[in-house]
């Protein structure tokens, strides 16, 4: 049985995440990542024109989220029941609410819109969500969940370099139950070793 294979551009971004499910579950895959030159081409085979997609015994599955819940399933990090689980969900959820945000401001063209957008991001979206986020670990013992390690803490410490280099800021810098929760993901065996080994990019 071949192992999953993860399709991707050549960045961390929305492929990390999975790149660190994947490893905490200890789970060997492909690291498959095209160009931009070869997205064209490979854009119409993906089930909804978007990446990072997986190959898992010949059949394609998408979606960043819904991927590393499998997987986490799998890992037993995916909660103990489904209240649990939601929790975990809804953790995932906020952090997608400002990546996204943080997202829009980073690919918008024009630099009008793009300085206002940063404005409200700096002063409002960003000190909004990563004081909440931060309290909410500090209230579950330096974890966002019930005290224990979840696919929630892999998923925003994998996505923290992305966000901070887009934003321009170290966005655990002011923050720290959220700063001790990533050094604290990053030295899981798996995840140090993932990190270790990736490709040097940007973000």
């Amino acid at each position: 049985m071949a192992p999953p294979k993860l399709t991707y551009f050549p960045i961390r971004g929305l492929g990390e995440p999975i790149r660190f499910v994947l490893s905490y579950a200890n789970e060997k895959f492909i690291d498959d990542r095209i160009t931009t030159e070869d997205w064209p081409k490979i854009k119409p085979t993906t089930p909804f024109g978007k990446l990072p997609i997986l190959e898992i015994d010949g059949k394609i599955v998408n979606q960043t989220a819904a991927i590393c819940r499998y997987y986490a399933k799998k890992a037993g990090i995916a909660g103990k029941d489904d209240w649990e689980a939601l929790l975990i969900d809804a953790t995932v959820g906020t952090f997608d609410d400002m990546r996204m945000a943080i997202s829009g401001y980073h690919t918008d063209p024009n630099e009008e819109s793009k300085a206002k957008k940063y404005d409200i991001l700096i002063k409002e979206t960003i000190p909004f969500y990563m004081g909440r986020l931060d309290k909410q670990v500090e209230e579950n013992e330096g974890f966002f969940v019930n005290g224990k390690l979840s696919w929630a803490d892999l998923w925003v410490v994998a996505l923290l370099g992305t966000m901070s280099y887009f934003a321009k800021i170290d966005l655990v810098e002011d923050y720290p139950n959220v700063r001790a929760l990533k050094d604290k993901v990053l030295s899981i065996p798996q995840i140090k070793a993932w990190v270790a080994k990736r490709p040097l990019t940007d973000y």
